[in-house]
């Protein structure tokens, strides 16, 4: 009754043309055929758009985002009305659309009108929001990306160019020997005699002269990448994307991004006199004179690059949102609906002050008290090795890796029996063995058209591919190590054949799909005696590297490394990570 009732709903508010629109994309077959592989000989390979809809985004790289833009400019197209999904909860319209992702354009030729549309407008639907989502955190990373790359390079160069004070080194040395022989004294005659104030003053200038031009050389790494390769995708993805701001604060970024829309296709270097360049909360200290010339003209390119570093700090502290998402939507949409009319219940099940300066005070107090605590381990050198150094010429604590524990004796044990009864066991092996107990290849469905391939070879193929990407051993060196003679003429497991498996079959819900059922069985087979009954487990949050974009891990900013963000929906029976 209830999928009755919401598809008649879904389809009366459907416009004409927005029908039309999600019929065309299963009017148009893939004609890729199964035998030419990518790569191969059968030139360049034509899909439709459902497959294209259907796949996530490729390495984090310009093409990326611009093929992402592409693709949310032909959703967009469709149609949709805002109020298509009004009244219904997002989890019942998501489940449509995971009902859509493992449909074949056939599945929904022979599927009812209204089942059919519903599925098609729901897909459209959430991953036009992924696909905001997606461009919001390709920018974020991209801006993240040219910054660290500048700040390497003119690291490497100084590093060759480094000029130090003659005899710095054993200046430094006779200072510290100096004050810890004379720890009572004062620094005029301590100090002084051992190292006088003119070779103070000369490394206090050499130091500040190096940070200096490591932040010049940063600048100007920073435009060369920028405005030669980067720049090209800014006003598209402007107009992709619809920017808000509920915070006044940061008005000035949006008035800059609405300034770099207006000059989008101009070709001046400098903005117009006549302009109101905003420069507050967009142009950091350190970069104003790299902006503003001696004329007080304010160059594009080196704004444009202050302003998307602006809006991606913004961005990330949600004082600027974007219309359309879901991750970065408007932080008030996150809020349960009855904030508003019962602050007071929501404030208490918080445990926090109604009053912003009585919060503001109590954080400050805990904070202030917290570095009196370090300051004082400091002193007494209590803090475990916790020190105060310096990165980027600003104060930084830093904090030493913890020690290797000890390895628990019932885990020694363990792995002792395992190792006794089964030996050494290679990772594709016990790939093949769980795939036989629990059959999760079955949930590795493809986003084309067809699949014409015979299971067992499609199967083999998906444990090699989850095998090169799982271990970073990659697809080529995965494709290299399959025997050739021991397959018939036609199913070669070659590199082509591997990558197309790939790119068809391993995406971010299928994985998921995957994971949720090797986690069904894996509690089904424990003993609840030696185990206990708990379907949740933590995370110690370790980063590891990955060979290629990981489709259920996310990439941190802060490390070029990835941490698993990403977890298989719950189920009653499914852990939660």
């Amino acid at each position: 009754m209830f999928e009755r009732e919401f598809t008649a709903t879904t389809v009366q508010r459907l416009p004409a043309a927005a029908v039309a629109a999600l019929e065309d994309l299963i009017a148009v077959p893939d004609p890729v055929p199964e035998g030419k592989e990518e790569g191969g000989d059968g030139g360049a390979a034509m899909h439709s758009f459902l497959q294209e809809l259907k796949e996530d985004p490729g390495p984090l790289q310009l093409e990326t985002l611009l093929a992402e833009i592409v693709k949310l400019e032909r959703v967009k197209t469709i149609g949709l009305p805002e109020t298509l999904f009004e009244g219904t909860s997002e989890k019942v319209v998501e489940a449509w659309r995971a009902r859509a992702m493992r449909m074949y354009p056939s599945d929904f030729a022979a599927a009812p009108e209204a089942i059919k549309l519903t599925l098609l407008a729901a897909l459209s639907w959430v991953r036009k929001t992924e696909m905001i989502d997606g461009l919001v955190e390709l920018l974020i990373q991209l801006v993240h990306k040219i910054s660290v790359r500048a700040e390497r390079k003119v690291e490497r160069e100084l590093g060759s160019e480094f000029r130090r004070v003659q005899g710095k080194h054993g200046i430094l040395a006779r200072l510290a020997q100096a004050a810890l022989d004379l720890p009572e004294e004062l620094v005029r005659t301590a100090i002084y005699p051992v190292v006088g104030t003119t070779t103070l003053a000369d490394i206090i200038a050499e130091a500040k002269a190096n940070e200096n031009e490591f932040q010049t050389r940063v600048r100007v790494k920073l435009r060369g990448s920028y405005s030669r390769h980067y720049r090209r995708g800014l006003p598209k993805l402007l107009r992709a994307l619809d920017f808000r701001c509920n915070n006044t604060t940061f008005q000035p970024v949006m008035d800059a991004l609405a300034l770099l829309e207006r000059y989008a296709d101009s070709e001046a270097v400098f903005y117009d006199r006549a302009e109101t360049v905003p420069i507050e909360h967009v142009v950091p200290e350190d970069w104003q004179e790299a902006v503003a010339d001696k004329r007080g003209r304010i160059e594009r390119i080196p704004y444009e690059l202050c302003a998307l570093v602006a809006l991606r700090k913004a961005i990330r502290r949600r004082e600027i949102w974007v219309e359309g998402g879901k991750t970065w939507r408007n932080p008030e949409a996150d809020l349960p609906a009855d904030f508003d009319d019962n602050r007071d219940v929501h404030y208490e099940a918080l445990a926090k002050p109604r009053d912003t300066a009585v919060f503001i005070a109590d954080l400050q107090r805990r904070h202030t008290a917290a570095l009196d605590r370090l300051e004082t381990a400091l002193r007494k050198g209590t803090t475990g090795g916790v020190t105060i150094t310096r990165k980027k010429g600003e104060p930084w604590i830093s904090v030493p890796p913890l020690d290797k524990q000890e390895e628990p004796v019932g885990l020694k044990a363990l792995k002792a029996e395992i190792s006794r009864r089964w030996g050494v066991i290679d990772l594709l092996d016990v790939l093949k063995d769980v795939a036989h107990v629990t059959g999760y290849t079955a949930a590795f469905t493809s986003v084309a058209s067809r699949t014409v391939t015979e299971e067992e070879v499609l199967r083999r193929r998906l444990l090699l591919c989850l095998y090169g990407l799982g271990t970073n051993v990659g697809i080529k060196r995965a494709a290299g190590g399959v025997a050739a003679a021991a397959l018939p003429a036609g199913q070669l497991d070659n590199e082509a054949a591997l990558r197309r498996t790939r790119r068809l079959f391993i995406n971010r819900d299928n994985l998921r799909g995957a994971i949720r059922l090797i986690v069904n069985a894996t509690l089904t087979a424990r003993d609840v005696t030696l185990w206990g009954e708990g379907t949740s487990c933590a995370s110690d949050s370790r980063k590891f590297g990955s060979w290629v974009a990981n489709a259920t891990t996310a990439s941190t900013p802060r490390s070029r490394r990835w941490r698993c963000t990403s977890s298989p929906p719950p189920s009653p029976t499914s852990t939660r990570t």
